[in-house]
């Protein structure tokens, strides 16, 4: 009884164990998961991080760059024929080793304000390059939103196309049946025959335009292909609140994080111009030295500690650089600054062109697909009667193959049009929730 019990207990936990494996391996990828996979996972994003953090430490140097400098010196050579004891200052001509040591110390008491202004500047590129990070981040959303519709949108024309080869293939083995009894056109049967084989060459195409935008999906996910699961469909409901132009125009402004970036740049290139001015300025220095000497023929016999103790020198001197004429180098600095300046003010002015018109492109794109699904609904409805008609007429022997191919292509086409339709819809729904800073992924 016991062993049964024991036996009993492994299969469920292991029945359990397969379930979950199962359940796992069969469950579908929602788009927030893939956008999450790829925020995680995307090689292209982790390299651009790195610039987060390469700012970061310039900042810290800057700040590191206010405190002193000290150094220490070490040498040690051979010297042979006419030389100078370093210990004596007297001319010697034979061969002996010298030596010395030295430990120097410098600070910087004012230098134009150009560590203060670097500060800022590096702070100003340190704010810049988090919000460029931040409009990455969304950049990549965008991409994986948009292969992810791209991918589901040729799952539905696959589907789509396989239902149009079934009702071809179902004529032509109709037609085949008739042909034998010499109760059908010729005419009529190879004609469907050749559709059969159109619908069979385009059934392969949408197979590889949907490996193609699978392959897409996988590489920003940072996985293989066989790895990437089925894809979960989207909800589509045409009744949502549309932006206007303008409001979408100035939302985007405030919440896109490329604008406040751009911001941050501009503050840095103003700083780096009065970094380059401060090279206009003279500049004081505090400095500190301590240093000794070695050499083999000493006279005094002393050994290299002794030497070291016995031949000391020490000094400490102010340091006031007074700069006349550097061949209008600082000046050409300060215009080239001015120059960078000026070119991200523009840079800016160019990025609210672009968002001005793609604001307005995205809204006015969202009100002509809506009005294009809702002219194909009523278009498939149409087409679905006339081509029930034409399938009645053509199976009863009244009609031909080209009425019944046309309207049966008119269907297929609509119906083609209709699923492109509606996904271009909801890409465009996200990309004015782009805008407006509602993206909820």
């Amino acid at each position: 009884m016991r062993n049964l019990v024991v036996v009993t207990m492994i299969f469920v936990i292991s029945y359990s164990n397969i379930s979950s494996l199962i359940g796992q391996t069969s469950a579908r990828l929602s788009l927030t998961e893939c956008v999450r996979l790829a925020v995680e996972h995307n090689p292209i994003l982790k390299q651009t991080e790195l610039n987060v953090y390469r700012n970061q430490v310039n900042y810290k140097q800057a700040h590191y760059n206010r405190l002193p400098s000290l150094e220490g010196n070490i040498e040690h050579g051979y010297n042979e024929g006419r030389s100078v004891n370093a210990t004596t200052n007297q001319f010697v001509n034979t061969s002996y080793y010298s030596g010395g040591q030295s430990l120097y110390f410098s600070a910087p008491i004012f230098n134009g304000f150009q560590v203060l202004h670097d500060i800022r500047r590096r702070a100003s590129a340190r704010e810049a390059g988090k919000f460029e990070f931040e409009g990455a981040v969304n950049e990549l959303k965008l991409d994986v939103m948009e292969a992810y519709v791209m991918v589901l949108t040729a799952q539905d024309m696959l589907q789509q196309m396989e239902g149009q080869l079934a009702v071809t293939q179902e004529n032509v083995g109709r037609m085949e049946i008739m042909q034998r009894e010499g109760a059908a056109d010729p005419g009529d049967f190879y004609d469907l025959k050749g559709q059969l084989r159109t619908d069979q060459n385009l059934l392969e195409t949408n197979k590889q335009v949907l490996y193609n935008r699978r392959l897409r999906l996988a590489a920003l996910l940072n996985i293989a292909i066989n790895e990437l699961p089925e894809l979960e469909p989207l909800p589509f409901s045409i009744d949502q609140n549309r932006y206007s132009e303008m409001d979408l125009y100035y939302t985007a402004m405030e919440v896109l994080p490329q604008f406040k970036a751009l911001d941050w740049r501009v503050e840095e290139a103003q700083q780096q111009v009065k970094v380059m001015k401060a090279d206009y300025y003279p500049s004081l220095s505090l400095s500190a030295s301590i240093q000794s000497r070695f050499s083999s023929i000493d006279e005094s016999g002393f050994t290299y500690w002794q030497q070291f103790k016995n031949y000391p020198a020490k000094g400490v001197s102010l340091n006031l650089r007074i700069p006349i004429f550097n061949k209008m180098k600082v000046r050409t600095q300060v215009k080239l600054a001015k120059l960078d300046l000026d070119e991200v003010s523009w840079e800016r002015k160019i990025l609210e062109n672009r968002v001005r018109e793609e604001t307005a492109k995205a809204v006015f794109s969202m009100k002509t697909l809506q009005e294009n699904v809702n002219n194909l609904r009523e278009q498939e409805q149409s087409y679905q009667e006339a081509f029930r008609i034409a399938q009645v007429h053509f199976d009863a022997g009244n009609s031909n193959s080209v009425l019944f191919l046309t309207a049966k292509n008119k269907l297929d086409n609509t119906r083609n049009a209709l699923v492109i339709k509606q996904y271009e819809w909801i890409m465009q729904k996200y990309i004015n929730d782009y805008y407006a800073g509602t993206l909820d992924f």
